[in-house]
C-alpha cells in the first residue's frame, strides 16, 4: 500500500519552492492503471495553467526518479504521474480550504456515520479550530475535521462565477462538430 500522506511531505517542498500550493496526493487507477496523482494550485489565483502542470511534473519526476535510484523509491512498482489543478469542483483537502469557500456548497463523507448519516452537505459557514460548520436545510451541522474522509465543492452557478478562468485565450478556436 502507498503511503500517500509520506510522498505528500516529500514532494510539497518542491511543489512550494516552484510557488505552488499542493492540494492533493492519491493513487488512483488501482493495480491496473497505478497513478500518483498530484493536484496543486497558484495560491493568488487556485488555478494551474497547462505550462504549470508541466513544470510540477518534471520537477516532481526528477526528485521521484533520485529517491528511486538512493533507494528509497515511495511507491512499488510502475506508475504514472499526473498532475492537474483541483477543477472546479474541487476536493476540500486542508482546514483552510473550508474557511477559503465559505459560502459555496459542499459534500463531505465521514469517516464514521454521526447520527446514522455517511455525508452531508450544505453550505459551508467555515471553521472554528477543528470543526467545520456546515448549514444545511434541516440546520447547522457541526463536522470534526478528523471525522472528514472526503469533501469536494458542488458545481452552482455560484462557483462557477467565483472561478473565473485565468484566461480564455484561444477558447475561440475551439471547433465543435456540428
Amino acid at each position: 500500500m502507498t503511503d500517500t500522506a509520506a510522498i505528500a511531505r516529500l514532494i510539497e517542498p518542491a511543489v512550494k519552492e516552484l510557488g505552488f500550493d499542493l492540494v492533493r496526493v492519491a493513487m488512483i487507477g488501482g493495480s491496473s492503471d497505478p497513478t500518483l496523482q498530484v493536484m496543486a494550485e497558484r495560491p493568488d489565483t487556485r488555478q494551474l495553467t497547462i505550462d504549470d502542470c508541466a513544470e510540477i511534473s518534471r520537477s516532481l519526476s526528477d526528485l521521484l526518479d533520485a529517491e528511486e535510484a538512493a533507494g528509497r523509491d515511495p511507491i512499488d512498482g510502475g506508475y504514472r504521474l499526473e498532475v492537474s489543478s483541483p477543477g472546479i469542483d474541487r476536493p476540500l483537502t486542508r482546514r483552510a480550504d473550508f474557511a477559503d469557500w465559505a459560502g459555496h456548497e459542499a459534500r463531505i463523507k465521514y469517516v464514521e456515520p454521526v447520527d446514522g448519516a455517511k455525508q452531508v452537505s450544505g453550505i459551508i459557514d467555515g471553521i472554528s479550530g477543528e470543526t467545520i460548520c456546515i448549514a444545511t436545510p434541516k440546520g447547522e451541522r457541526q463536522v470534526a475535521f478528523a471525522n472528514i474522509a472526503s469533501a469536494k465543492l458542488l458545481l452552482t452557478d455560484k462557483l462557477i462565477n467565483a472561478t473565473a478562468p485565468l484566461s480564455t485565450e484561444g477558447a475561440d478556436l475551439i471547433k465543435t462538430e456540428g
